[in-house]
């Protein structure tokens, strides 16, 4: 699990949903799902997200014994192949059950506000929790998306939450922080987030970006008529940015195209590297004497 957080290029997160409502590919991989994580780690996912419950916009919330019912044999599945498991829950219950079954990551898509015992749950595991911005329950986070300068509101969210799921026991070294794209959030929103990432770096934990095939993105390539294209046709896009967060060091990307992911991490950590330090001006040399005694 540590080795998650060591030092080397941004972590791809292949996302593994195993419900029928999803608003990228509800039901696509229900059928085998274990088979579907284990080729996402072999294409060069980092980790396997499994997710039991949409949280697209307006979804509303499973029963706890289903969602338990979804993910964990997919994770006892995974974790026998030996592929890297993070799980999509906001339930502490979820997140305790698939962590003894082998998972490493929480990912809390609530930062902890689902479910008031999440912070000390996790504080008792051997996990990483990724704790995000979220303002309410998918069937009503598009009416809290108002903010008066978005990047500092994220940010000021974020860090409440961070100290208290600290306070409630979890190691700050174990946390990875989600700007939440999407979530309680308009196209603007999104797109500013992502420009002010360096602003929210600053809070301290690495980040996560999950931008993958989300609406803003869908906005952004909508045709000359204004169609917009459906979610697996935004995988270039989702790329792109992974390109743009790989460059700048983000720790990690969710992405449901893990192969063009893989592909902008590669490039982007090359190009880095390959980038001369900055050289700092010359010091124009000083003039003789003689001339600065003429031309005074």
């Amino acid at each position: 699990m540590d080795r998650l957080l060591a030092p080397g290029p941004t972590r791809v997160v292949g996302i593994l949903n195993v419900t029928p409502d999803s608003f990228s590919d509800g039901g696509h991989h229900v059928a085998d799902p274990v088979a579907r994580g284990v080729a996402l780690h072999a294409a060069g996912a980092d980790l396997v997200d499994v997710g039991g419950e949409s949280t697209r916009p307006g979804a509303g919330r499973v029963d706890a014994g289903e969602e338990l019912r979804r993910v964990l044999p997919v994770v006892e599945g995974l974790v026998a192949a030996g592929v890297p498991v993070s799980v999509d829950t906001m339930r502490a219950a979820t997140a305790r059950a698939v962590v003894r079954a082998g998972a490493v990551v929480v990912n809390d898509v609530s930062g902890g506000l689902a479910d008031p015992a999440m912070a000390a749950t996790v504080a008792g595991l051997d996990c990483l929790y990724v704790l995000s911005h979220w303002r309410g329950p998918s069937d009503v986070m598009n009416s809290l998306a108002t903010y008066e300068h978005v990047v500092r509101e994220v940010g000021a969210e974020l860090s409440g939450r961070l100290s208290a799921v600290v306070a409630a026991g979890v190691a700050r070294e174990r946390i990875v922080l989600d700007p939440g794209l999407g979530f309680a959030k308009t196209a603007e929103h999104d797109w500013s987030l992502l420009g002010g990432l360096a602003e929210l770096e600053r809070l301290g934990p690495p980040l996560l970006v999950g931008a993958s095939r989300k609406r803003f993105l869908g906005s952004l390539l909508a045709g000359p008529d204004g169609t917009v294209p459906p979610p697996a046709e935004r995988d270039a896009a989702t790329a792109a940015v992974t390109a743009l967060a790989a460059a700048r060091g983000t720790w990690g990307v969710r992405v449901h195209d893990v192969p063009s992911s893989v592909a902008a991490v590669r490039v982007a950590d090359a190009w880095r590297r390959a980038t001369p330090p900055a050289v700092a001006p010359a010091v124009p040399a000083a003039a003789p004497a003689g001339l600065a005694a003429a031309s005074s």
